[in-house]
């Protein structure tokens, strides 16, 4: 059983695989269990597995099609497949679709284009991708609207990885060359979702390091996604100044963020946002950069709906303070998010102190290899133990998804 909430504010999507099609997984790792050393059995040739994912992207990789996104306050249950005497199977009546809500609305949370999701996805209907280059678009508009033509920029560097489409179409825009100033190490975890301003600040360094040459003598245009606590983007020009740049400017391809969130995402109070009332030039003064630009909330609407125009509203309370929802209590509500932080944080620092790690922790303590890495706060979302955060260094991907082991789950049919 699969469910999307009723302002479609998480992406789900769904998908299936004729049984036998492909050809290199005799076994699908997650349509059979293994039990003592053995497999479930399969069913016969021609079956149909469906598989549900917060992203396109985990159906593509296993070899299933795309049929849809989950609608909002639809619920999908794929029953046991209804096997004939000759083996044939019945897909149509193994899966059951309803609209199980009164009124439901699609606001999906724009921060899943810009932040989240990877830029191969499909999420209602639009490619992150393409919406990326949109945005890159916009922040070079925005930058000639500020500056006209006597913006100083000399070249545009990405903040890996996610911002890369985005200074890429940003630099293309504004006639400057773009380049790849920081170099990722890929085995250390995200530093937005760690526990804790120190362990963000060191993770900074050990994630990134500077190509010095893309920066000496030069003025410098630093893209990322967003600028939420600051301790990534304060380091990163430091990092620039320290590389030789001339100039550092900063541009977020988000507008400031400067609520809380209160549907899964790990920013639980206004106290640590760094936009939480200053201007962008306060903002610029606390990075130690040149100048600071934000996206400006429609320009960030506008690159998603200019690829699907009915897409109405999106969740923004990140950047508005506006929340879809009718029942939110900000003060309560956040509060109780960082009281369950505050709960978490002090077991999760000593566990780093302690050397045993440097990057995140797992749900549940210790973790096992090969499982997502949570965040402590995942591991108690409000009343949902079994929604988690999951980080996927490598891909570059987290939020909140429904099952602890994976970012699809399939079902055999």
């Amino acid at each position: 059983l699969a469910f999307r909430d009723p302002w479609g504010i998480r992406p789900l999507v769904f998908g299936q695989r004729t049984q036998g099609s492909n050809d290199d997984d005799d076994v699908d790792p997650l349509s059979c269990s293994g039990l003592n050393g053995k497999t479930a059995s399969s069913p016969p040739s021609g079956g149909v597995d469906y598989a549900v994912a917060s992203e396109s992207v985990a159906l593509d990789t296993l070899g299933y099609e795309l049929l849809r996104d989950v609608a909002p306050g639809e619920a999908i249950l794929i029953e046991p497949s209804q096997t004939r005497s000759n083996q044939e199977v019945d897909a149509a009546s193994s899966l059951v679709t309803m609209i199980c809500h009164d009124a439901p609305v699609l606001c999906p949370c724009i921060f899943e284009y810009v932040y989240f999701s990877r830029p191969d996805s499909r999420m209602n209907g639009v490619s992150v991708y393409e919406a990326q280059l949109k945005m890159g678009e916009k922040l070079a508009a925005k930058v000639r609207r500020e500056f006209g033509d006597a913006h100083g920029i000399d070249v545009v560097i990405a903040v890996p990885d996610t911002s890369r489409p985005i200074a890429l179409q940003c630099a293309y825009s504004l006639d400057r060359p773009y380049r790849e100033g920081f170099i990722k190490n890929r085995y250390v975890g995200r530093t937005f979702i760690m526990p804790g301003q120190r362990m963000r600040r060191k993770g900074v360094r050990m994630k990134l390091n500077t190509i010095k040459t893309e920066f000496s003598g030069k003025a410098v245009l630093l893209v990322d996604d967003s600028i939420v606590r600051g301790t990534t983007s304060t380091e990163l020009v430091a990092m620039a100044r320290d590389a030789g740049a001339a100039k550092v400017f900063f541009m977020s391809a988000s507008p400031e963020v400067r609520y809380p969130n209160v549907y899964g995402i790990n920013i639980s109070s206004q106290r640590e946002l760094i936009a939480h009332n200053r201007t962008p030039r306060e903002i610029a003064e606390k990075l130690g950069a040149d100048w600071v630009l934000f996206q400006d909330l429609g320009d960030l609407e506008d690159a998603v709906r200019q690829l699907r125009p009915d897409l109405a509203d999106f969740e923004t309370s990140v950047f508005s303070g506006n929340y879809v929802t009718d029942d939110v209590d900000l003060a309560a509500d956040t509060g109780l998010l960082s009281e369950r932080v505050a709960e978490n944080r002090g077991a999760v620092e000593m566990f780093a102190d302690d050397g045993s790690s440097s990057s995140s922790t797992r749900g549940g303590g210790g973790g096992v290899p090969g499982e997502p890495l949570l965040t402590p706060m995942s591991r108690k979302l409000g009343s949902h133990p079994d929604l988690v955060l999951v980080d996927d260094p490598e891909q570059h991907s987290s939020h909140v998804r429904h099952h602890p082991k994976s970012s699809a789950v399939a079902a055999t049919t």
